[in-house]
């Protein structure tokens, strides 16, 4: 197991240095904190992650939940951990001081999530519980929220996102579980939910699902489902808790991610599952769309803490590990075997992987900023910072989640053979991220989100702000001489995407929408190159301002150069994969809509 599985300095310099957390204290929700509190609670976190987390990533990994009896059972330090989180605060850590909160910026929160997911992601429990809360307190009603959220910001009570359902997956449109209204104001729920994470499990003594419903008669479509609180146990009048009829009809094993479980549950099968509104009517998905766009910030950094933690493991294998002589004395057979990081192409796959985690961290510290600011700020200030939010979300979703596979993936390949045993961790990493571009819209659903519709909302308005924002960043490097070939090189970036959106528009305005998506993947694909470079870029400014002015010596300086160094590798290596991609999407003959016989034979 690696001694280290992310970087403090790192994670130090993204918040304070390029991004200037302190910086929000200035809005009045977030007054009563400055930097030193924001560090005890990053301490606060870790101290859980090295001490409750980290330590049974492997265990947690081979045992596995289990459904017996109708019961899950998970693992034991499962509980421990929610104890931890709860007692210290940091499941609503960002909740208002009116419903027991911190009044933290999501920028903290989202940097707290990180640490947890890159010391065990297997012990995902505490964001769904936290994204389900804040549902009930930002649109229920006072008595359910006074009921029911305490104990989830306690850890004692689960929250989950009960969305899924066989036949429908991510067509939410299709979503046929029935509320019934009874006369006390509760609804009888009916139907089946799958894929539903940490949806039932012994840890806690009540899972509380906020689930996707059609009142009887509503309407068809998306505008007919309606948001209902489901317990697995509800308060009777005479004041205990009673089974709600909400049965665990099975547990998924799924290839990674095994310390959580993923439900298959059953509602009303003895006609007894009792919903309780949320907000009102026909409201459902705008009000799950702040819980799942919460959660995509989430999962990208799930994604990028599973990949900080493969890549801290293949450094340190690299450091330890001889393996033949360095390539220009490889003929000298008397001389000592040379650690493998001492081969280029293993420094290249290190680079690779060191370049991509910190630059998804860099963009998702950049996304949570944004929501700060999109909740707290007033006037243009919160809506163009809620519009960059809103364009950047599919990138910073699938970005860390797309290109994280691939980081781990060379984490194995640096490893060699060993990498494909469970002896190192690896092995379970690479698994743990595969869902990461699955869960909560899966990359073809963010491309086509991006693509089909935050390009073009409000007349291009939100890449408009985005590229103004870029262009800071291009002037700030363009005054050294050393960063400018990477300015320019931006400043080519921005004008191939407008000549790539230039070219795909006219299939969308004459309604051709299968032409103009069909290869929005590819788009989100060049589009997340350039946003992360734009985020190397950044800090690579931030770096060669300190280095000029501070004069750091030591491990600072090395940490400073190698910003540097890592921007250049990214500019160098993953920048120009944009040329082939714009080049297919400009292309005008159309390899994607086949037909169904084509593919089969």
């Amino acid at each position: 197991m690696a001694a280290t599985y992310f970087s403090k300095r790192n994670l130090q310099f993204l918040l304070h240095e390029v991004f200037k957390a302190d910086e929000l204290t200035k809005y009045e929700y977030f007054s009563a904190h400055d930097r030193e509190t924001f560090n005890l609670v990053l301490d606060s976190a870790t101290y859980i992650a090295d001490t409750l987390m980290q330590p049974y990533l492997k265990d947690v990994d081979r045992n596995q939940p289990e459904l017996k009896n109708g019961q899950i059972t998970v693992h034991p330090k499962i509980k421990e951990y929610l104890k931890a989180m709860g007692d210290a605060g940091l499941i609503g850590a960002g909740f208002s001081f009116e419903h027991g909160g911190q009044q933290l910026p999501e920028m903290i929160s989202a940097c707290v999530g990180f640490i947890l997911m890159a010391a065990n992601n297997g012990m995902m429990y505490t964001g769904l519980t936290s994204g389900a809360a804040h549902l009930i307190t930002s649109f229920a009603s006072s008595e359910l929220s006074e009921f029911y959220v305490p104990n989830m910001l306690a850890g004692t009570w689960q929250g989950t996102m009960a969305l899924t359902e066989p036949q429908a997956g991510s067509s939410l449109s299709d979503v046929t579980t029935s509320a019934t209204p009874q006369p006390d104001n509760t609804y009888k729920i009916k139907g089946q939910k799958v894929f539903i994470s940490a949806g039932d499990h012994d840890a806690v003594d009540n899972i509380i699902h906020l689930m996707l419903a059609r009142i009887d008669g509503a309407p068809k479509g998306t505008k007919g489902i309606s948001l209902f609180v489901v317990p697995k146990y509800r308060k009777a009048e005479d004041g205990n808790f009673v089974d709600n009829d909400v049965i665990s009809t099975g547990v998924y094993h799924k290839m990674g991610q095994k310390g959580v479980p993923a439900m298959h549950l059953t509602m009303g099968s003895n006609d007894n599952t009792i919903g309780y509104l949320v907000g009102e009517p026909h409201q459902g998905l705008p009000y799950m769309f702040q819980m799942m766009n919460e959660a995509r910030i989430g999962v990208g950094m799930t994604a990028a803490g599973i990949a900080t933690a493969a890549f801290y493991a293949a450094l340190q294998y690299a450091k330890e590990r001889p393996q033949s002589r360095r390539l220009n004395e490889k003929n000298r057979l008397d001389a000592p075997q040379t650690a493998i990081i001492n081969h280029p192409d293993v420094r290249r796959m290190l680079l690779f992987q060191k370049s991509v985690t910190e630059g998804s961290l860099s963009l998702l510290i950049e996304a949570a900023r944004l929501f700060d600011i999109s909740q707290v700020a007033e006037g243009d200030e919160k809506e163009n910072a809620f519009l960059l939010l809103d364009l950047l979300m599919p990138v910073a979703k699938s970005y860390p989640s797309e290109m994280g596979v691939q980081s781990v993936s060379q984490s194995v390949q640096t490893f060699g053979g060993y990498g494909f045993t469970e002896d190192f961790p690896v092995e379970q990493l690479y698994r743990d991220i595969r869902i990461t571009p699955i869960y909560e819209g899966t990359t073809g659903i963010q491309a086509q989100d991006l693509l089909g519709r935050k390009m073009t909302m409000k007349g291009g308005k939100a890449p408009q702000l985005l590229f103004a924002e870029m262009s800071k960043v291009i002037a700030e490097a363009s005054t050294f001489d050393d960063l400018k070939p990477y300015a320019d090189q931006l400043t080519a970036e921005l004008r191939r995407t407008q000549e790539v959106m230039a070219s795909l528009l006219p299939h969308a305005q004459k309604g051709d929408i299968e032409r103009y998506l069909s290869d929005a993947t590819l788009f989100l694909e060049m589009f997340g190159i350039m946003v992360v470079a734009w985020q190397w870029l950044k800090q690579a400014v931030v770096a060669k301002q300190t280095l000029l002015t501070q004069n750091p010596q030591g491990n600072d300086l090395i940490f400073y150069e190698g910003k540097i160094h890592t921007m250049k590798f990214f500019f160098h290596y993953e920048v120009p994969k944009t040329l082939g991609l714009a080049q297919r999407l400009k292309d005008t003959e159309v390899l994607t809509i086949v037909s169904e016989k084509e593919l089969a034979l």
